[in-house]
C-alpha cells in the first residue's frame, strides 16, 4: 500500500509540472539568473497577495528572520522574545546576531505564544526587550492583537515568523501584516514552497524594506559600493519563477488543506478524548482562518500511536520534539516552561497536504480508531 507522507513536495510539483517547466525554461533562456525580472515580479505579486506593502526575496527563511531583525536595529546583547516549541532556525537567527533569546510560555490550547505570558516576560525585563518573534505554527496564527499590544506597551518591535502560515489570517488581515516586519520561508514543504531554498521579508514600512534590500546584497545600492554591512542572501531567479506559478494556487490549496482538516475532525471528534488525543480547532466561519501547514494533534501516547501508524504506511511528523532550551546547542538547565514541554512530548502531525484525498484521510482515521480499540 502506498505510504502517506506528512508533506509531499513532489506531488506539489507534479500537479503544476507543465507550468513549472515552462517557467524554468523562461529563466534559462532569459540570461538573467540573479535578482532579475522573475524575482522582481514575484516580489510584486506576493506583495499584492498580502494586500500591499513591500516584499524582498532572500535566500531562505532563516536569513529572512535574521535580516528582518537586523533591519530593525537588533544587535549583539539585545533581548528577543520567542517560543521554544519551534524549529531551532528561529533561535539560530536571533543568535547569529549575538542577540539573546528569551523564551515565552505557550497557550495550552493552541501551542502558540501566550500573550499573557509575554506580558509577564516584558514586565520582568523592564523595557529591555528589543523585539518579539511570535511563530505562527502549523498554519495557525498567534493572538496578534494581544501580542502587538503588549509589545507596543513595552517598546518592543514585532517580527512575525510566518514560515508555516502563508495565507493565514485573522479578521481578514493576513499573517505578516500585523508586526513591523515578517519573515517567510519558501522551503519545498511549505504551503508556498519552491523547488529548493527560498525566503522573503515582508513589511508595510518602505524605509525598512530598503534596509533589507541593502542587507541582502553586500549593502549595495550602487554596484560595488557598500552603504551598510550586508551579505549575500538572494532569492534566485529559478526559485522565484517557480513561486510565481505556485502563488496562483495558494488560496485554492489552502482551502483544500482546510477541507482535509475538517474531515479529520469530523471523523475523530467523537472518539479522540477517549483515546487521549486532542484535536486542533478548525475554522467554521470565524475570524481566525488557518491554513493547516500541519494537522497537529496532541496524543498522550504519541510514540505508540506514531509507531502504529508508521507500521501501516502512514508517516507522521513531530514538530517539534524537544524545546529549544533543552537542546545541547541552547541548553538552559534552569528554565522550565511546563506547557511547552508538554506540547513537545505530545504533538503529532498527521498527513495533511493538497496531494491527499478524502480517502487518504479516512485511511489515517481508520488506523487511529483501530489503534484505540481494545482487541
Amino acid at each position: 500500500m502506498e505510504r502517506l507522507l506528512t508533506a509531499d513536495p513532489k506531488a506539489g510539483f507534479l500537479v503544476h509540472a507543465e507550468e513549472i517547466r515552462a517557467a524554468i525554461e523562461r529563466v534559462l533562456v532569459s540570461g538573467h539568473y540573479i535578482l532579475g525580472p522573475e524575482v522582481a515580479a514575484f516580489e510584486s505579486e506576493f506583495t499584492a497577495y498580502q494586500g500591499g506593502g513591500h516584499t524582498v526575496g532572500v535566500a531562505n527563511g532563516t536569513e529572512a528572520l535574521e535580516i528582518a531583525l537586523r533591519a530593525l536595529g537588533v544587535k549583539a546583547g539585545d533581548l528577543v522574545a520567542t517560543v521554544a516549541n519551534t524549529v531551532t532556525a528561529t533561535v539560530s537567527a536571533i543568535e547569529q546576531i549575538g542577540a539573546r533569546p528569551v523564551f515565552v510560555e505557550i497557550d495550552a490550547a493552541t501551542m502558540l505564544m501566550d500573550a499573557g505570558a509575554l506580558e509577564s516576560v516584558l514586565v520582568r525585563e523592564g523595557g529591555a526587550m528589543k523585539a518579539v518573534v511570535p511563530v505562527h505554527l502549523y498554519g495557525q496564527m498567534a493572538d496578534m492583537a494581544a501580542i502587538c499590544a503588549a509589545a507596543k506597551r513595552h517598546g518592543a518591535a514585532v517580527v512575525e515568523d510566518c514560515a508555516q502560515a502563508h495565507g493565514a489570517s485573522i479578521g481578514g488581515r493576513k499573517a505578516g501584516t500585523w508586526g513591523e516586519v515578517a519573515a517567510f520561508s519558501f522551503y519545498p514543504t511549505k504551503n508556498l514552497g519552491a523547488l529548493g531554498d527560498g525566503g522573503g521579508v515582508f513589511t508595510l514600512d518602505g524605509a525598512l524594506a530598503e534596509r533589507v534590500k541593502l542587507m541582502r546584497q553586500y549593502g549595495w545600492r550602487t554596484r560595488y559600493v557598500a552603504e551598510a554591512a550586508g551579505r549575500n542572501s538572494r532569492l534566485d531567479e529559478m526559485q522565484a519563477a517557480v513561486l510565481r506559478v505556485k502563488l496562483q494556487y495558494l488560496d485554492t490549496e489552502n482551502a483544500r488543506r482546510r477541507e482535509l482538516a475538517a474531515r479529520y475532525v469530523e471523523r475523530l471528534r467523537a472518539v479522540a478524548e477517549a483515546r487521549g488525543i486532542a484535536l486542533p480547532s478548525v475554522n467554521d466561519g470565524g475570524e481566525n482562518v488557518a491554513v493547516f501547514h500541519q494537522f497537529a494533534v496532541r496524543a498522550e501516547k504519541r510514540e505508540a500511536l506514531r509507531g502504529h501508524l508508521d507500521s501501516r504506511g502512514i508517516v507522521c511528523g513531530v514538530l517539534y520534539p524537544v524545546p529549544v532550551y533543552r537542546q545541547p546547542a541552547f541548553a538552559d538547565e534552569v528554565l522550565s516552561l511546563p506547557e511547552t514541554e508538554r506540547a513537545c512530548a505530545e504533538v503529532l502531525c498527521l498527513p495533511c497536504h493538497p496531494g491527499l484525498t478524502a480517502g487518504d484521510v479516512d485511511r489515517v482515521c481508520d488506523e487511529i480508531l483501530r489503534w484505540g480499540t481494545p482487541s
